[in-house]
């Protein structure tokens, strides 16, 4: 899998489209196409790595609400990651 990314090494990616390749690793170069050509795309990425970030900081949580917030964050997550396959997809 590593093989499949290691070219981005050398290109300067935000975090968004990164969250976007650690998710569709076989899909970087479609992912970059996409993101260089479409804006609309770029920010789907971006929202992408925001709801990740959420996620995450959920799942460290100790708040009584972290159960509840983390299943809404991970959803949210699930369907951005789908809405890009769509995208790459098409």
């Amino acid at each position: 899998m590593m093989r499949a990314v290691s070219w981005l090494c050398e290109v300067d990616m935000d975090r968004g489209l990164l969250a976007a390749v650690r998710r569709f690793p076989l899909k970087g170069q479609e992912i970059m196409r996409l993101a260089l050509s479409d804006m609309s795309f770029r920010s789907l990425c971006e929202d992408l790595a925001d709801a990740e970030h959420a996620r995450d900081t959920w799942a460290a949580s100790s708040s009584s609400v972290r159960a509840a917030r983390l299943g809404e964050y991970q959803t949210l997550v699930n369907e951005l990651a789908d809405e890009i396959e769509m995208l790459l997809a098409s």
